[in-house]
């Protein structure tokens, strides 16, 4: 994982962006991490960052961990076998 300063962030930050998409960047300010720098490398790496922060897929997520943990989960063998059957695999 990179680091760059803020200032040099700051100074040239198309250069930073474009080197994000293969890594992530942490941002340091007075040699102390302040942020990440995160780019994508096409638009799937941007839905797919949408989708992971959206609050309704992660509500949904943990309520299925919590369904999964009360043994009323699907397993994926089950849901491989639904796919197939509906001809989406």
């Amino acid at each position: 994982m990179k680091t760059v300063t803020l200032t040099d962030l700051q100074t040239d930050v198309s250069k930073y962006l474009e080197l994000a998409a293969a890594e992530d960047i942490i941002i340091l300010k007075e040699g102390k991490a302040i942020g990440v720098l995160r780019g994508f490398s096409d638009e799937d790496d941007a839905f797919d960052y949408d989708l992971e922060n959206h609050p309704l897929f992660k509500e949904r997520v943990r309520k299925s961990r919590q369904q999964f943990r009360q043994g009323k989960g699907i397993s994926f063998d089950d849901v491989k076998a639904q796919l197939l059957k509906d001809n989406l695999l």
